[in-house]
């Protein structure tokens, strides 16, 4: 195994167990985000305001619109993972994302490549995105940014989790809690979906 793509929804915790897996392998880290950035997460981290395209992009579309969008990045986004996968391979990867789509990741013919994907339940998911928004303290109007977010990541992570089942792929339901140390560990016992 040389190269670990680990998928699934915003806030599911990919970024934080990809760290522990690449400290552990020895491998590097890279996010699909570093890659191409689409409208992200609609509040704030750091205080300031929300980019007025940011705003525009989530009141503007629907939930289902706003995961074709999303997919639609992602497909346009899938040959420079692909390349990043076949360049990093040797040296060992760690590449964690809403990005490592089921489909695309199905038809890599990178050697020792294997994948997962993370799910969470609704509340689980809800909770994480309300305390990092810090949504008890925002107008109504920045809430509603926040649950369209929720709707969006909800209906990705459905659609992924037909598409993992339907191609016999490697999912964790990480709904109960538990560390990431913990979690790695889960996911180097699943089975190898490598290609040798």
């Amino acid at each position: 195994m040389r190269v670990v793509l680990i998928g699934g929804t915003s806030n599911v915790g990919k970024s934080t167990v990809a760290g522990v897996l690449a400290d552990r392998l020895g491998f590097d880290l890279v996010s699909t985000d570093q890659l191409g950035r689409h409208p992200g997460r609609p509040w704030s981290v750091t205080g300031g305001d929300v980019p007025a395209h940011v705003v525009e992009h989530y009141q503007s579309l629907t939930g289902q619109q706003l995961v074709d969008a999303l997919l639609d990045h992602y497909d346009r986004m899938w040959p420079r993972i692909e390349e990043l996968v076949k360049a990093r391979s040797t040296a060992g990867l760690v590449l964690e994302g809403s990005g490592v789509w089921p489909a695309s990741v199905a038809q890599l013919t990178t050697p020792y490549t294997t994948a997962v994907w993370l799910s969470a339940d609704e509340d689980v998911l809800a909770a994480r995105m309300q305390k990092a928004s810090r949504y008890d303290e925002l107008p109504d109007e920045s809430r509603q940014l926040v649950d369209k977010f929720l709707a969006r990541s909800l209906g990705y992570q459905t659609r992924m989790l037909a598409l993992v089942e339907q191609l016999a792929l490697n999912h964790l339901d990480v709904t109960t809690p538990r560390s990431p140390e913990h979690i790695a560990d889960e996911l180097l016992q699943l089975p190898r979906n490598c290609r040798p």
